[in-house]
């Protein structure tokens, strides 16, 4: 089929399937969202997703205590994402997808999106913590599930599994944001999350955020880990996430909305200085 013959039988310019069309447009306007929020903003939204993983976090580890399955404890694991989801949070890890797509439209700049991805780490981070230290002091049955699932990822020596597993972890997450913005089923978004939730925890990708909720818990359990073994895996997980997500996930969906992509950034304004045969 012809450009000229898919413009014809289709809805939008563009030449490609409508259903590609609409689902561009849509990611392009949450990311544009999402790069045009305040500090504060970004940092609210943060520190809920932090606290909403968490909710995740504490359901795996009510199961894996209870059954000493890490698949089931993973099934469990995605009323976090479900929780993120419906409470309209999120994770460093989901904005890897959105805000980069936006951003090559040009509907942001590259500090808007590097104060995002900071801001939302930070928070992220800091939520889980408070999180943690409530489950903690609220399940000490729980202390040994919460050491024995720290060490699988702080005490893993570094090598080719580790950083597969790391990169496996953040494609994972990217793709579930991907798959909730192909379809405008709400059911559809939840099953996602639940299939998400179960392939980073059942199968212990490796994965910044909600691992490092795992070990803030064990450490706050008195578990002998420091926070700096905590930051040399946390450093080389964050690495590989970010190329998982970027690389698998989204720079596969910028080649496949090309074209669309070159439509947008001609209908962009001139920035200041630039003249449009410079965009």
């Amino acid at each position: 089929m012809t450009d000229d013959r898919r413009r014809e039988v289709g809805k939008s310019d563009a030449p490609v399937e409508d259903e590609i069309h609409e689902s561009f447009e849509a990611v392009v306007e949450e990311g544009a969202e999402r790069l045009q929020r305040t500090t504060r903003v970004v940092l609210a939204t943060g520190f809920a997703g932090g606290l909403e993983i968490g909710l995740g976090v504490m359901a795996y580890l009510a199961v894996l205590h209870a059954t000493g399955d890490h698949l089931l404890a993973g099934l469990a694991f995605g009323v976090g994402l479900v929780a993120l989801y419906l409470a309209h949070s999120e994770l460093f890890t989901e904005n890897f997808l959105m805000p980069i797509v936006a951003l090559v439209a040009r509907e942001g700049t590259v500090g808007q999106l590097l104060r995002l991805w900071a801001g939302t780490l930070v928070a992220n981070l800091a939520g889980g913590w408070v999180f943690m230290w409530l489950v903690v002091q609220a399940f000490p049955q729980w202390h040994d599930e919460l050491e024995e699932s720290a060490r699988h990822y702080v005490d893993a020596p570094f090598g080719l599994q580790v950083a597969v597993l790391a990169v496996l972890g953040g494609s994972t997450i990217t793709l579930v944001t991907r798959m909730q913005q192909g379809t405008d089923s709400d059911p559809a978004k939840i099953v996602a999350a639940v299939i998400g939730g179960f392939l980073l925890s059942g199968l212990q990708l490796f994965h910044s955020i909600l691992d490092s909720l795992l070990v803030f818990g064990a450490i706050q359990a008195g578990a002998s880990i420091t926070y700096g073994q905590w930051l040399g895996w946390f450093g080389y997980t964050l690495l590989f996430n970010v190329i998982g997500g970027v690389v698998l996930v989204t720079a596969l969906r910028l080649v496949r909305s090309a074209d669309l992509l070159q439509h947008r950034r001609r209908e962009a304004p001139v920035e200041p200085g630039r003249s449009s045969d410079e965009q």
